[in-house]
């Protein structure tokens, strides 16, 4: 999704550059020019079926003679990767440089993924599980123990569903695209269903996911939460997840293979899985009837406070930050949103953390009633959007350039053989 090397042009003859020309004219990261298109300094544009944003090439020049100055490096890690994906900056979150929250507040999650991948909005989109991939999927799902949780499902469906495809190793765009529209619903769809009714493919993917995350039938405010948080959760920069996902990209994995990248790097209590930990706390708020309690017991065991602090932001999470707005029009949430301010409050006199989207996906999980790692299903059936849009960009890229050098520290050779 990355635009190409050499400069464009229309019809017009007007000149235009591609966001990495842009960038390098500016003396900044090509991530930053959406930086510029969201305060008005830049205008993007994307050619119907077009890779990528073009600039116009006085208007660039023009923002440079105003003074754009070459960013520092920001020191936060060795590995920087050219995306025009997802940009964070001054606590706002961007895909391609329009809002996140925006986004959320006005499309579904098919529409923004489709979007996200293509270029192309496309309203009232849906994804359709085809059935040779479904059934394969949901054999394999339910051939695992009944203690598996739903990270060994999503992992065992993604493969499953590989199996069936003997068109995987396409890596040309309209494969990759046609495997993305087909994968996500059936990793949802071949989770067991929970709730009772009808399901139809016709449903959104967000409709279809409630109903294998809780028995309870959702009210429309509550429904509009999880299709908010899946959108909001679609991607957000090089997590560690995506960073696997790309390198798996860079060796040239098919789809299905750096989903599974993602899947793995995803399993972890510090990244997909954080949101069960503000899910248990929550509920033993609840139970307790005291935030101070829950808050105190942490801290004397030396552990963090789940859902508060995120290392990308300095103020609020701007996707927890609508996830609870949202969550305001659910009134059976009340209690579990008192409890979640009541821990972010607490906290505060101790140390400055502010509540991340972890803590908001506790109070959805928690107030609907789901089990406690409902909200690593949400995070990993969003990000897999956010995975397939990277391995879009990654594949226009060097093969196996993600191939870092080690710093070997062990003995001097030669040793003697053991």
């Amino acid at each position: 999704m990355a635009g190409g090397f050499g400069s464009t042009g229309d019809v017009s003859g007007e000149r235009r550059l591609t966001t990495r020309e842009a960038a390098d004219r500016l003396g900044v990261k090509p991530e930053t020019i959406y930086a510029y298109v969201s305060r008005g300094q830049l205008t993007s544009r994307r050619a119907p079926g077009g890779r990528g944003s073009t600039f116009d090439a006085g208007e660039v020049d023009a923002l440079a003679r105003r003074g754009a100055r070459r960013e520092p490096s920001t020191g936060s890690g060795d590995l920087a990767l050219r995306t025009g994906i997802t940009l964070i900056d001054a606590d706002r979150c961007y895909f391609r440089g329009v809002d996140t929250t925006e986004l959320a507040d006005h499309y579904g999650y098919e529409e923004v993924a489709e979007w996200l991948w293509t270029g192309v909005l496309r309203p009232g989109v849906r994804f359709t599980a085809p059935e040779e991939a479904l059934a394969a999927a949901r054999r394999a799902v339910d051939a695992l123990p009944a203690h598996s949780g739903p990270m060994d499902r999503l992992r065992v469906a993604v493969v499953a569903a590989a199996s069936a495809d003997p068109l995987r190793f396409d890596l040309s765009e309209a494969a990759v695209l046609g495997t993305a529209r087909s994968l996500i619903p059936v990793l949802v769809d071949a989770l067991p269903r929970l709730e009772s009714g009808t399901d139809r493919a016709a449903f959104p993917i967000a409709r279809r996911l409630w109903s294998r995350l809780t028995e309870q039938r959702p009210d429309e405010a509550s429904l509009r939460v999880l299709a908010a948080a899946l959108v909001l959760l679609i991607d957000h920069d090089l997590a560690a997840s995506t960073l696997a996902a790309r390198v798996a990209a860079s060796a040239r994995a098919h789809p299905y293979t750096v989903v599974s990248a993602g899947f793995g790097a995803l399993d972890g209590p510090l990244h997909g899985a954080a949101s069960s930990l503000t899910h248990r706390m929550l509920q033993e708020v609840l139970e307790r009837g005291s935030a101070a309690a829950v808050v105190a017991d942490h801290l004397r065991a030396g552990r963090r406070v789940p859902g508060l602090g995120h290392r990308l932001y300095r103020g609020e999470d701007p996707r927890a930050r609508t996830l609870f707005r949202l969550l305001e029009d659910v009134p059976q949430a009340a209690p579990a949103l008192r409890a979640a301010r009541e821990v972010a409050a607490t906290t505060a006199r101790h140390t400055a953390l502010h509540p991340n989207v972890d803590l908001a996906l506790g109070v959805l999980t928690v107030t609907a009633s789901m089990t406690p790692e409902a909200g690593e299903t949400v995070f990993a059936v969003a990000r897999t959007a956010g995975w397939i849009a990277h391995a879009l960009e990654e594949y226009e890229e060097r093969p196996m350039r993600l191939r870092p050098n080690g710093h070997y520290t062990g003995p001097t050779p030669p040793q003697p053989l053991p």
